[in-house]
């Protein structure tokens, strides 16, 4: 009797091994098999920072095209990331421009791995290719500089969503991070900038705008709008850059999505206290010492600190976000706006880089959601709701 028993847990023991295996095989070849969008990559912003070759191996940072192909990564949205200083030095629009110079640059020194897509149809076409098509996203309407020819010039360039605001409230709309909210939400630029992205075929980006924003672009666009690289305010209470669950259902209603940030402070509170009271330790460490933030010493602390204290996320907590969402709305809003490149050293265990994908995709299979439901996560909703914007440009465009 003993050895029979004995014998069972083994069995249990290898079968476990074996569904466990047998998912990992399934989410690895899921994501080779469909187009996977990541809505948010910080890349050109990185270029700024630091003179990579990203079509190569790199030893820093979240994606290049190596461990980009081996995550099953094939459409990532390159943020085109405006600082909020740049409007108030006049200098958004010639700064996009730049960014948006540096993606052409790396589809020019690598015209077999990458490309940047004009239109839907030009994405399918450069998946195909087994190149990673390359939409553009501007993260701050800030370079628009109130000017609706400044918008066809950066549709023109391969621009197909774009986030109202960033960190500060700007002429187009109030900030969720920023006190002042000279607008109430949109301003009047705002309202008729929303209408004529409409008519070009620029999906909304309802990431970083405050929530009275949100509600008046709900009313205002006649197609579904994104949110780009947000999660669910659920785990977060008090964090207006997350979208509370009556935002996400009246988004769903639209036909719209929410694309999961993978940010560790985005995920979890308990990641959000520990960033907070470090921040806090570090305001004291200057203010006692006379120092600024610049200073080695100053820099020397706040790693060690961060190194020692910052609670991250993991894997599971970043699901927590995907079942939430599933719960409310279904699987036909949610999408996947990782922000690599764009959170720093703050991403969760198991989601550390663009070669991770497969391990988002496991979870989601051990939780029960089925490979049409994986699908549509990867990259059919955000297509799908592409496709819609871009139909309803099409008779508007003549």
């Amino acid at each position: 009797m003993k050895r029979i028993f004995i014998l069972s847990i083994v069995i249990l023991a290898s079968c476990e091994r074996q569904v466990k295996y047998d998912y990992q095989e399934l989410a690895e070849s899921l994501v080779r098999e469909n187009i996977l969008v990541d809505g948010h990559i910080d890349v050109p912003y990185r270029l700024t920072k630091e003179s990579v070759d990203v079509g190569l191996m790199t030893e820093g940072g979240d994606f290049d095209f190596p461990r980009a192909k081996s995550g099953g990564l094939n459409a990532p949205f390159m943020s085109i990331y405006i600082p909020a200083e740049k409007e108030e030095d006049g200098t958004a629009k010639d700064y996009a421009d730049h960014l948006i110079d540096s993606v052409e640059q790396m589809v020019e020194a690598h015209p077999d791995k990458f490309a940047i897509p004009m239109s839907l149809s030009q994405l399918k076409i450069q998946v195909d290719q087994g190149k990673l098509s390359l939409p553009l996203g501007m993260e701050n309407g800030a370079a628009i500089d109130g000017s609706f020819e400044n918008l066809r010039h950066f549709y023109a360039r391969g621009v197909r969503y774009i986030t109202l605001t960033h960190s500060k409230s700007n002429h187009i709309s109030d900030s969720s991070y920023d006190e002042k909210r000279p607008w109430q939400g949109l301003s009047e630029f705002g309202k008729r900038l929303v209408r004529e992205m409409n008519t070009l075929g620029i999906m909304v980006d309802v990431s970083h705008i405050s929530d009275e924003a949100f509600w008046q672009v709900l009313e205002l666009s006649s197609v579904p709008v994104i949110a780009s690289h947000s999660s669910a305010r659920h785990f977060t209470p008090g964090f207006e850059r997350n979208m509370s669950d009556k935002m996400i259902r009246a988004l769903a209603d639209q036909g719209g999505m929410i694309m999961i940030n993978f940010g560790s402070t985005f995920i979890s509170v308990e990641s959000r206290r520990s960033s907070a009271e470090i921040d806090a330790s570090i305001d004291r460490f200057i203010q006692t010492r006379n120092l600024t933030m610049e200073s080695e010493e100053a820099k020397k602390f706040a790693e060690k600190l961060r190194r020692e204290k910052f609670v991250y996320a993991d894997l599971n907590d970043v699901l927590d976000h995907f079942d939430h969402i599933r719960d409310l709305v279904g699987v036909d809003h949610i999408g996947i706006g990782s922000d690599f490149d764009g959170v720093g050293d703050s991403l969760p265990a198991g989601l550390k880089d663009v070669s991770s994908y497969p391990n988002l995709v496991r979870g989601l299979l051990e939780r029960g959601y089925s490979k049409e439901d994986i699908k549509k996560i990867l990259g059919g909703n955000l297509l799908r709701i592409w496709e819609i914007n871009e139909d309803y440009a099409t008779p508007q465009n003549g």
